[in-house]
């Protein structure tokens, strides 16, 4: 009976638990489509503004990759929602999206500065570009893992282990593990980001391609990306935790039948 009351407990915890997580995704969700709606907006306009000096995307990221000596590095334009405006270590290459690349607005400049000043922190060896490069795979495909390792570890229980359920507790486990850590890992990818946009400041400054106006402007623009990344790595928080309780919830309720 103990055991019962304690189980009936745990189950009404976990029921409030996920209520509170499920509002909070609710809020947190509603904060990351403001900051959408604010940066479509700012994106809208700078990229309709004119830069200074009247260059595209594509030739800001070839002049800065050859300013730093990085004629070897390719800047290709990508339609892929994907890879979308990005640097790839393993393929040397700076993607530009169709609609920058061919710009020759604020957020052209913006863009193909930024995203070549990633491969020059990768040439200078920056520790953090390095962890991110190494981890890549992890970063970008470990939440992936999560459903297919738990549909692995039922399809072992029914056909292997009589359903005995160990087995899909083991690989919902690791499951988990991969999404956390490719969680914290973000967080990483987030550093590297914000390194190379203010690389991007000072060489742009420096070489006297944006006014301070321009800057600016980009500064805002890019602060707005940063919040939206925050917003998105919080979101896949609660969302994991969300699924953690409603799995919770499942074996509390086994066990009290």
């Amino acid at each position: 009976m103990e055991n019962l009351n304690f189980e009936l407990t745990l189950g009404a915890g976990l029921e409030i638990a996920l209520l509170i997580v499920g509002a909070l995704i609710a809020l947190i969700g509603l904060v990351s489509l403001v900051v959408n709606v604010w940066l479509g907006i700012k994106y809208y306009k700078f990229n309709r503004k004119e830069n200074s000096i009247h260059m595209t995307g594509e030739q800001v990221a070839r002049k800065v990759l050859d300013d730093n000596d990085l004629e070897h590095i390719k800047v290709k334009v990508t339609g892929s929602m994907l890879f979308g405006n990005s640097y790839s270590h393993y393929f040397k290459k700076v993607r530009i999206r169709r609609m920058t690349r061919h710009k020759t607005s604020v957020v052209a400049l913006g863009i193909g500065a930024q995203k070549a000043c990633l491969a020059v922190l990768d040439k200078e060896n920056d520790p953090d570009m390095k962890k991110q490069i190494r981890l890549y795979p992890i970063i970008n495909f470990g939440p992936l893992a999560f459903i297919p390792l738990i549909l692995v570890g039922a399809a072992l229980d029914y056909f292997v282990f009589n359903g005995n359920g160990v087995c899909t507790y083991v690989f919902g486990a690791l499951g988990l593990l991969f999404y956390v850590y490719a969680i914290v890992l973000s967080v990483l990818t987030l550093k590297t980001e914000k390194k190379a946009q203010k690389r991007a400041y000072v060489y742009l400054r420096e070489k006297h391609m944006a006014t301070e106006e321009e800057l600016d402007d980009l500064k805002e623009l890019f602060r707005l990306y940063n919040i939206q990344y925050i917003n998105d790595i919080i979101l896949a928080c609660l969302e994991l935790l969300y699924t953690i309780l409603q799995i919770a919830i499942e074996i509390n309720k086994q066990k009290s039948k």
